[in-house]
């Protein structure tokens, strides 16, 4: 019996691990009930069992009764695998569904817009899959290991019991050591339940998973064949229908079936409760209340609106900004929905986009805004006439025909305006787009004339739906831009400096950065209704994906993009969180004097260094890869980078000895300046003259550095006085004292000094001494002192006299006069 269970245990474990999802599983090999070798999944040899000593066998029973038990127990509560039943089954029925009503030859006859949506389908039903394949493995694989583990502890208690039957062993333990045995299949039988509900599972997953595979091929395969049909004729030339017009004619009922799938589509992904969507919802209720909050303080005065009417018109109409912003951002993070739910938000957002619009751009443009979004509601409803091939060509040629005519009447409107304003560059950019726009209408019509139905839909909806959406997406930023103003103002009003400070600044820039992002949406959203944007995927993920082989190093461009985003990212976030750490949160706190801006640049540079890992990883570098980068860069310091590491140390000695900070006045090579910035490889001085001298790390670390400000502010005064002798000294120092003590900005302790230093040449010589607290003002204080001391002198009549000097002649040369007189012009020098 047990040569029989063993086998048949490892043979549906293997069918087990097929049916949970592995690509490939390799079948069990046949195993004896001896200490025969078994070989695992990766070729490696399992120990053989062994036999249990004589000592071990008492605990060994229990542990592994208790194991037993325990497995008796996991088996018979196998209600996870019953769970995940339900969820195959309505997987099965959607793909069932989809394959049964359109096969391979019906899908091309099909339109672009509803292959589109049941590739989404299909994608949906992909990845639900592969979420109920990660349920399963997790729900089975308790039951897998216990297997593994029930057939090691068998094959140990048989190699014990046949060394017993070799030797002498008590008949108690004998009898033990076959009820353990007993146990254990006892254990393997109960387990055979939730295996066998696995591997059903398992089949029943791979007949999914080939469905789903075809269905995702059948419908790629008819959009490349309607893609292919765009540079070829498809239907009879417009006049030719008219003769037969019931020819063509298609019967509404194709349109109930498909709105039928799309509809269940729609329910199976609201009941599917994505992360996605409960994050987007979130966000909207968020969005609605910040939105209706912003308003109220806006009429009660609080939010300057006068200032700009754009964003006064966002803050007066909060319902419709929220409308405009929750449906632009079912687009944006629910790109994967059913298209139902895209269309149907493009078409609530109607009336938002032309209420919000920014009153420059109604001045500017007039009734185009207005007109443009009838012809995209017009364009939806075309799908009315699509059962009569003659009304439905009709009608769309008559969109073509109407939209080419008002773009051509704009371009008029604005040429006669050109004549009295200079064009912008916007304006050059639009007139451009108008103008391929134009071609593109005329080519859409001549081909709807001789036959090329699917040239002329994509290009006349491309034209429409580009338009609409270039609208919608300038209303959204002009209502995203007016929110984020809002909130940037009252943060600063609220008292955070970082923001207060330069709210107008990030504003425009937040603003700025909106839509260049809002452009790259509309310039995909356009490709794709172009038909333009899936082949030019394709061909940019083969260029992106291609390998370079570098030795052992591999990489692809697709790696090299990634890695310059994420360095990109990393970088903003280091000097987000310097801003933050430097302006709001350090100086909140009471810190040594150079902690905070230690502290705000190590934690720059740790999350550059964070950052540039995370980057590396996210390019697919591996550490074996980077082996080869890194020797070299250790050649490379090794050779001539032995300056740039030095530098680089004696950057982290400064940031944890803090000799200097930012602010400092420092002496430092024969440069006087202020500290500006300190980096990891250099410091920033500016000096007083204004020009910036960049000081390696290294040679503030090894030459001799002077920090006037290191402890505190003030600095030490000394002014030099002279007066003529015969003067008071004690009079004369008594009124320097005095007029020192009476200067501004002198500090009154340390109390100011008046020394007398000698007996000069010309006069009698002072030193006044005194200290500022304000090493700023040292100049204009010294400057005050100066003219404070000469006005006390001249006040009091004491003379500063002129250097003079005695001049005793002992000879005089021949031919001199005896006393001295103006030489001669021609007497010898």
């Amino acid at each position: 019996m047990h040569s029989l269970l063993f086998p048949l245990l490892r043979l549906l474990l293997a069918f087990a691990l097929v049916g949970a999802g592995y690509t490939a599983a390799q079948a069990a090999p046949p195993a004896e009930t001896d200490a025969a070798a078994i070989a695992d999944s990766d070729g490696n040899a399992e120990a053989a069992p062994a036999p249990i000593a004589v000592a071990d066998i008492a605990s060994r029973i229990s542990d592994d009764e208790r194991f037993a038990e325990d497995v008796i127990l996991r088996a018979r509560d196998s209600d996870a695998i019953v769970r995940l039943t339900p969820r195959l089954a309505a997987i099965e029925r959607s793909a069932s569904a989809k394959a049964k009503l359109f096969r391979r030859d019906e899908l091309m006859r099909l339109p672009v817009l509803r292959l589109e949506s049941l590739e989404r389908h299909w994608a949906f039903d992909a990845r639900q899959f592969a979420y109920w394949q990660l349920d399963l493995k997790a729900a089975t694989t308790q039951y897998t290991e216990d297997a593994g583990e029930i057939a090691r502890r068998r094959g140990d208690w048989i190699a014990t019991r046949a060394q017993a039957a070799r030797g002498n062993l008590p008949a108690a333990l004998s009898g033990r050591i076959d009820a353990m045995i007993a146990q254990l299949n006892q254990a393997e039988r109960a387990l055979s339940v939730p295996l066998l509900k696995q591997i059903e599972l398992g089949r029943r997953a791979n007949r999914l998973d080939a469905s789903i595979r075809a269905g995702q091929k059948g419908v790629s395969a008819a959009i490349d064949h309607i893609d292919s049909r765009l540079v070829r004729m498809d239907a009879p030339p417009l006049w030719a229908l008219g003769r037969d017009a019931g020819e063509d004619a298609q019967p509404l009922s194709a349109i109930g079936t498909g709105l039928g799938i799309e509809l269940e589509f729609l329910k199976q992904y609201g009941s599917a409760d994505i992360g996605n969507q409960r994050a987007l919802h979130i966000l909207q209720w968020l969005l609605l209340a910040v939105l209706l909050w912003l308003a109220l303080l806006a009429r009660r005065g609080r939010l300057p609106t006068a200032a700009h009417p754009d964003y006064g018109q966002v803050l007066r109409r909060p319902l419709s900004s929220w409308v405009l912003l929750a449906m632009m951002g079912v687009l944006a993070f629910e790109p994967n929905a059913p298209l139902l739910v895209h269309q149907i938000a493009m078409l609530a957002a109607l009336i938002p986009v032309l209420r919000m619009l920014p009153p420059r751009t109604r001045e500017r443009f007039g009734a185009w805004p207005m007109i443009a979004t009838a012809f995209y509601l017009l364009e939806r409803l075309g799908f009315l006439f699509t059962a009569n091939a003659l009304i439905y060509r009709s009608y769309l040629l008559g969109l073509a025909l109407c939209s080419m005519a008002l773009i051509l009447w704009m371009l008029h409107r604005a040429r006669t305006h050109r004549r009295t304003t200079p064009a912008t560059t916007t304006d050059r950019m639009l007139h451009g787009i108008a103008v391929v726009s134009v071609a593109l209408l005329a080519t859409a019509a001549a081909s709807n004339l001789f036959g090329n139905v699917s040239l002329a839909e994509t290009l006349a909806s491309g034209i429409i739906d580009s338009a609409y959406m270039a609208l919608a997406l300038h209303a959204s930023v002009n209502v995203a831009a007016a929110l984020v103003h809002a909130c940037l103002h009252f943060a600063g009003r609220a008292g955070i400096r970082i923001i207060g400070d330069s709210s107008e600044a990030l504003s425009r820039s937040i603003a700025r950065g909106l839509g260049v992002a809002a452009a790259l949406g509309w310039v995909i959203f356009a490709l794709q209704r172009f038909r333009i944007w899936r082949p030019l995927y394709a061909l940019a993920k083969d260029v992106l994906q291609h390998p370079f082989a570098f030795g052992e190093l591999s990489i692809t461009l697709g790696n090299v993009l990634v890695f310059v985003i994420a360095v990109a990212i990393a970088l903003l976030s280091a000097r987000t969180v310097r801003s933050l750490l430097r302006h709001e949160v350090l100086p909140k706190m009471s810190l040594p004097r150079g902690v905070d801006n230690s502290i705000a640049s190590l934690s720059y540079y740790a999350m550059l260094m964070l950052g540039l890992l995370l980057a590396l990883s996210a390019a697919g570098f591996k550490v074996g890869q980077l082996a080869f980068v890194f020797g070299a860069l250790g050649v490379g310091i090794g050779l001539g980078l032995q300056d740039v590491v030095k530098n680089f140390v004696s950057g982290l000695i400064l940031m944890f000895e803090r000799p200097i900070q930012p602010g400092d006045v420092i002496d430092i090579g024969g440069t006087n300046g202020r500290v500006r910035q300190i980096g990891m490889r250099s410091t920033t001085v500016t000096t007083f003259e204004g020009a910036d001298v960049v000081v390696p790390n290294g040679m503030l670390l090894s030459e001799k550095l002077t920090n006037w400000t290191l402890l505190d502010r003030r600095r030490r005064l000394e002014v030099p006085v002279g007066v003529a002798y015969g003067s008071d000294v004690a009079r004369v120092m008594a009124l320097l004292q005095a007029a020192t003590v009476a200067t501004p900005g002198v500090a009154p302790a340390p109390a100011p000094a008046v020394l007398f230093s000698g007996m000069g040449g010309s006069a009698l010589e002072f030193s006044v001494r005194a200290w500022t607290h304000d090493y700023d003002e040292w100049v204009l204080v010294r400057s005050a002192l100066v003219t404070r001391l000469h006005a006390a002198l001249v006040d009091a009549g004491i003379d500063i006299p002129y250097p003079q000097q005695d001049i005793h002649l002992r000879s005089v040369p021949d031919g001199w006069p005896a006393a001295p007189h103006e030489p001669e012009r021609d007497a010898p020098a």
